[in-house]
């Protein structure tokens, strides 16, 4: 646990960012019959009967030292997704960084043998070099603010039926933008 904490008490650093990370199961779930949109004085109802259309997975990546959140929507969790977030998380997010601090808890996914089953040893090698890890301990992933994040998204956006992964990802597009301010704010805590 103090490994975990040790990394949330260091300060922002753009060339060793600390990133969350985390993710969570959703189901997609199609309405069987059109909602009644809210009239005045009618509010808006919804049949209770719904089709399940499978599931999927939601990833959340998030720095809370700088405000920033990003979610991807994919089919499935295995560990060549999690190998394909390392990578968007090294070339994409932060290209330009030395080192990323990556939170997250231990699923059998999140290992750097998930990186060499997905590419070739050279190219999870040069992934990895970029990333260090730390683990939140067992039964402590609330250590994990990605976690928090999910939960939070959970409670304000996902409480609504969502029939595909494509409606899924802009509604996750969509919470983020309402909750991330335009401009990052640093968070300065007391001495």
């Amino acid at each position: 646990m103090e490994e975990v904490l040790d990394v949330y008490a260091l300060p922002l650093d753009e060339s060793h960012p600390q990133v969350c990370f985390d993710e969570r199961p959703c189901q997609l779930l199609g309405e069987v019959a059109a909602p009644v949109p809210a009239q005045p004085g009618q509010v808006a109802r919804q049949d209770y009967e719904y089709e399940r259309h499978g599931t999927c997975n939601l990833f959340m990546f998030c720095q809370p030292l700088a405000g920033w959140r990003h979610t991807k929507v994919t089919a499935q969790r295995k560990k060549e997704d999690f190998a394909e977030c390392m990578r968007e998380l090294v070339d994409v997010h932060f290209p330009d960084a030395e080192l990323i601090r990556v939170v997250l808890d231990n699923l059998n996914t999140h290992t750097p043998a998930s990186l060499y089953e997905a590419y070739e040893p050279a190219e999870a090698r040069r992934i990895l070099r970029k990333l260090e890890f730390h683990y939140t301990p067992k039964h402590g992933s609330w250590l994990n603010m990605a976690e928090i994040e999910l939960s939070v998204l959970s409670r304000q956006c996902l409480g609504q039926r969502l029939p595909d992964r494509e409606r899924l990802a802009r509604a996750t597009r969509a919470w983020k933008r309402a909750v991330t301010p335009s401009t990052p704010r640093l968070l300065v805590f007391p001495s």
